[in-house]
């Protein structure tokens, strides 16, 4: 309804956008502050190499083998045994994407060797291992 004196009653055609933009920037807010929360990941300790960090190329696929050996790929967390029968079904539609492999610093080396083993038998051809800079590589940057 617009403002006027009494007979002067008419409608007011125009939509007052106002509200809605005020809205729409809470909600970016929100989502802001809450998207980094979002990919929390799994808690390992990487090993660290004194290697230039790796340039953005192709999307890569990344598994996480924890300190209790359990492997974790997107929402799926498997067992070794676990991981050897369905990975065949899970990677045979990315191949060709590199596969990096995050394994926690405490775990044995064999556990990383048998997941890259279950990789090459997947078809995996590109497989890399993350790992945490040292100190020292970070400083002569």
């Amino acid at each position: 309804m617009a403002i006027g004196s009494g007979n002067d009653r008419r409608m007011m055609s125009e939509i007052n956008v106002t509200p809605m933009v005020d809205v729409m920037l809470v909600l970016l807010i929100v989502f802001m502050v809450t998207a980094p929360m979002l990919q929390s990941g799994i808690d390992v300790q990487l090993p660290t190499a004194g290697t230039a960090p790796l340039g953005q190329g192709d999307r890569a696929v990344t598994i996480t083998v924890d300190r209790s050996g359990r492997i974790h790929l997107e929402r799926h967390s498997l067992t070794m045994e676990e991981f050897r029968m369905r990975a065949p079904a899970l990677f045979s539609e990315i191949r060709g994407r590199p596969v990096y492999i995050m394994g926690d610093a405490r775990i044995s080396y064999g556990t990383i060797i048998a997941a890259m083993a279950v990789l090459k038998g997947a078809g995996v051809e590109r497989i890399g291992l993350v790992t945490e800079p040292e100190a020292d590589w970070r400083e002569r940057r």
